[in-house]
Order: C-alpha cells, then structure tokens, then sequence
C-alpha cells in the first residue's frame, strides 16, 4: 500500500475555519437558527450530550430551536488541522442558558469536536459535531 501525500490547510484555511467558528457563537446567542443551519453540511450529523444523534440540517435547525435561549457562548480554540479537504476543530465551550421554568440560569462548560468539510465554494461546512459537558 502506498501512501499519497494530501497537502495540508493553509493558513486561508485555517483562518476561515476559525472565522466560522467565531460566526457560530455570535448566531447562536442572536437565535438565528437559519443562518446557523446554514453552517452545517446537508448531511450532518449532530450528536448532542445524553441525546440521539441528530441527522440532516433541518434536523439541526430544529433541535437548535428547541433548546433553551442561550444567552452567553463562547469558546476557546485547541487545535485546528487537516488537509485541503477536510478538517476538524477541537476546542472547549462555555455558556449560560435558561431552561424553561428553571428559576435562575445554568452555567455550562465542556469540550466539542467538529469535522469540516470544503465545499466547492471554499467554504467550510459542519459535517459533524459533538460536544459533551465538563458538568456532572
């Protein structure tokens, strides 16, 4: 077996992912589901804590909707890396959100993977995303 050499993610790249990234935290705390759907590949699959996996962006659109408003995200970036095609991000989280009828808010904080693949626009799309908390 031969082995092929796959040219690596250029700093181009390595800055759009990141920029996406910082795109994803602001979309979520606007509640803009659509625009955040947007940032996930047809065929994605999401696979929240103590949940299913959630199949399609519809399907993540949806589950994004339903959860609880969030009103403080953010993350910190570990490590971005791949090749032309295909990356993935490895960071941790941190949000404030209120569950309904809850009487204050919950603090989270946690770790997250996301796989990213290039369109053929450039772009780079969620094609998967996990992400558990650090919380009991």
């Amino acid at each position: 077996m031969t082995l092929t050499t796959v040219a690596p993610l250029s700093a181009a790249d390595t800055a759009a992912i990141r920029t996406s990234g910082d795109q994803f935290c602001t979309l979520v705390v606007r509640q803009e589901f659509e625009a955040l759907g947007g940032l996930y590949t047809e065929d994605t699959v999401l696979m929240p804590p103590h949940q299913p996996a959630v199949h399609g962006r519809a399907a993540v659109r949806t589950w994004m909707a339903a959860f609880p408003q969030i009103t403080q995200f953010e993350f910190e970036i570990d490590e971005i890396d791949g090749r032309v095609d295909l990356a993935y991000m490895r960071g941790r989280y941190s949000m404030t959100f209120r569950p309904e009828g809850a009487s204050a808010p919950v603090s989270d904080r946690g770790k997250f993977i996301e796989i990213r693949k290039r369109q053929v626009d450039g772009s780079w799309l969620i094609a998967a995303d996990i992400f558990n908390s650090d919380n009991a």
